[in-house]
């Protein structure tokens, strides 16, 4: 199994609940072709470098996963297809310094999204507070 990165961007028109249920359906996409998906970081809506498809904007996410390399030319046939994704990027991490920043990052991520859903538990509990 090889180490790989997924770059992709939605359409900025689509809703919160929209963008979020083409991420799950990437997300299964990956694992009906073997890949294990390591980590996920939405980055959320950002100003694209040039207009792509006449948008100005695009909802990114990364996936980090490995899978078999065969898998990969079926993951994008199919992310090709979906119209709501504007752009997309695969890298392939192949020797070890490269492999050992796959693995950097992946732990960069989790990071994030553990202090993020501290930070969102913490929100929680203070608005139950003060309801008190």
């Amino acid at each position: 199994m090889r180490h790989y990165e997924l770059l992709f961007v939605l359409r900025p028109t689509l809703t919160e609940e929209e963008a979020k249920a083409k991420v799950d359906f990437i997300k299964e996409v990956l694992e009906k072709n073997g890949a294990k998906v390591a980590a996920k970081l939405n980055m959320g809506t950002r100003k694209l470098a040039y207009t792509v498809q006449k948008f100005k904007r695009g909802y990114y996410t990364v996936f980090y996963f490995q899978a078999p390399a065969a898998a990969i030319s079926e993951i994008e046939r199919i992310i090709r297809i979906n119209e709501e994704i504007i752009k997309f990027l695969t890298v392939k991490f192949e020797n070890k310094s490269e492999i050992s920043y796959w693995e950097k990052s992946v732990a960069k991520t989790i990071g994030k999204a553990e202090k993020e859903a501290k930070s969102e538990n913490d929100t929680k509990v203070e608005e139950v507070s003060e309801e008190a």
